[in-house]
């Protein structure tokens, strides 16, 4: 954990880190309010996110990667698409050149229910980044990008050095 030191730039750190934590938590809240919504666990939730993802960069998900995204095995990847399609948030599509591999889309339902949950806070977003000037954000861009790579790494080495079965407190 960093410990400011009593300069400037340590308690501007220390604040960013405040607010990073401040952010985390408050954006979790907002997710489980659209998942619990929705009928829609946490898993389910983090499945549609790494789906709207993939979309959005051009490089639709397919099972299996979303499998190793949620460190979730076969059998329970299969049983969390198989919910949320039925739920109308995915879809399976056939690959063009492949006919054998599966990607998953966000469904019209579910983009149009998460639009709906979300457009709020879209508004507030754009209204806030609308106060910034370009020089700044492309700043805060590269902070965020740095940032959730080392999180990311973070959670790749949690992932690595959790035992297989979870050990329960003593009591």
């Amino acid at each position: 954990m960093y410990r400011p030191r009593d300069t400037r730039r340590g308690h501007l750190v220390a604040e960013i880190v405040a607010d990073l934590r401040r952010y985390s938590v408050d954006a979790q809240h907002i997710g489980h309010a659209f998942a619990n919504l929705h009928g829609l666990n946490a898993t389910d939730l983090q499945a549609l996110i790494a789906v709207m993802d993939a979309e959005l960069a051009g490089d639709p998900i397919t099972p299996g990667r979303l499998g190793e995204h949620l460190n979730l095995s076969s059998g329970s990847v299969t049983a969390l698409v198989d919910r949320l399609e039925r739920g109308g948030h995915v879809r399976r599509g056939r690959d063009t050149a492949d006919r054998r591999k599966v990607f998953l889309r966000y469904a019209d339902r579910g983009a149009a229910l998460a639009r709906e949950f979300f457009r709020p806070l879209g508004q507030r977003t754009d209204a806030v980044m609308a106060n910034f000037s370009d020089e700044e954000l492309e700043v805060v861009h590269r902070f965020l990008t740095v940032m959730v790579g080392s999180m990311r790494e973070h959670r790749d080495d949690v992932r690595t050095a959790r035992p297989e079965t979870p050990r329960r407190p003593p009591g």
